[in-house]
């Protein structure tokens, strides 16, 4: 009826107001929410949907394939693999590539044992608890990144089984960089060779990000022996569905790749139907921007994230700025309504502000405005 219809569209109408301002309003999380995808609402019409492998088509027609492996092959470029050594997909989110990452190296390694660091993403302590892996909860430094003496000493410690590793290119709260080169030193130390290790480097953000800073930076490259990386899609590209990325090397993928007679292809993925829309989404930014419009988001983000740290110390605000970090770490605000207001992710006496691309010098100062006035 034409009543129903109105007052659905009122609905509609008051919740998309509501987006507006928390979009206005959001300085906590990840995400890039500067985007327009105004050229694809014509895909909503459809039911894109990549189920299985995306190298190998399936019976179901109606899908995304040759997008996705667009952005695959441009990942691949970004982390130096060959496009016939690396397997991957787009996943849902970065959970669900932590999730295959650490799938993968259990599968190649049964009896491994998983190390990670305290300040580690849950997703990745989610894993071991699934996958029933013996896990070791490595400590931390200041920083944020792992304690690179406690993992030799855990090393040390589980000598007779191989190691599966968790490593951060940014973690959840301090957005610190466990550092890949002296991970890779205290293996050799602890007397494990190549063949006993499986590295998943959780990039969820700054994996992204990284491969455009200009200073030496402990590179993520598969010129290095690691196993996977995954990053999120929805963080730093960008995109109106949570999205991800993880990129494996082939041989490793086969230990849990199997035939589905039903989708007439193979699969070595976690979710059955995945996402059509996403790939689409995620090859139309990268392909406007390019590499060289990715580096200029990654230099404003770096440059305001010290913009901002300067403008809370002045205001008598104490900072924390990892250096390979867009993550501004300062005390807790007291008035719960401020932080709700801004939805500030808070953990502990701590709080803290992610400068994405979306988030402008203007932003800040309100920001920074409101902070001060609500204290």
């Amino acid at each position: 009826t034409q009543e129903r219809e109105a007052q659905i569209a009122e609905m509609i109408g008051s919740y998309m107001k509501k987006l507006a301002e928390r979009t206005h309003h959001h300085m906590g999380y990840p995400y890039n929410l500067d985007f327009d995808y105004g050229l694809l609402e014509g895909l909503t019409k459809y039911s894109i949907n990549n189920l299985g492998d995306p190298f190998i088509e399936s019976n179901y027609g109606v899908h995304s394939r040759e997008f996705e492996v667009g952005v695959l092959n441009w990942f691949a470029r970004l982390w130096e693999i060959d496009e016939e050594e690396y397997w991957g997909y787009i996943t849902t989110c970065g959970t669900e590539g932590n999730l295959h990452g650490i799938l993968v190296g259990r599968e190649n390694f049964p009896d491994g044992v998983m190390y990670a660091s305290s300040e580690s993403h849950y997703s990745v302590f989610k894993a071991a608890r699934m996958y029933r892996m013996e896990a070791e909860k490595v400590p931390t430094l200041e920083s944020g990144e792992i304690n690179y003496d406690d993992l030799k000493a855990a090393l040390v410690k589980n000598a007779g089984k191989p190691a599966i590793l968790n490593v951060n290119i940014g973690t959840t709260v301090k957005g610190a960089v466990d550092d890949l080169d002296r991970v890779l030193e205290v293996l050799k130390e602890a007397g494990y060779t190549e063949d006993r290790f499986y590295i998943h480097c959780d990039g969820a953000l700054f994996g992204m990000m990284m491969p455009f800073l200009s200073r030496d930076a402990p590179m993520v490259t598969f010129r290095k022996p690691i196993g996977s990386v995954s990053v999120s899609g929805h963080k730093f590209v960008g995109a109106p569905v949570p999205c991800g990325v993880i990129i494996t090397r082939f041989k490793y993928v086969m230990a849990l790749s199997s035939d589905v007679e039903y989708l007439n292809s193979r699969d070595a993925t976690i979710m059955g139907s995945r996402n059509g829309h996403a790939p689409v989404y995620l090859w139309y930014t990268l392909t406007r921007k390019g590499y060289d419009g990715m580096r200029r988001d990654v230099e404003k983000c770096m440059r305001n994230a010290h913009v901002l740290q300067q403008m809370l110390e002045s205001a008598g605000i104490r900072t924390m700025l990892n250096e390979l970090s867009n993550t501004v770490v300062f005390e807790r605000p007291k008035e719960e309504a401020f932080v709700r207001k801004w939805q500030l992710a808070c953990e502990g006496e701590i709080a803290h502000v992610v400068v994405m691309p979306n988030i402008t010098v203007e932003k800040l100062e309100e920001f920074v405005a409101d902070y001060v006035q609500s204290r």
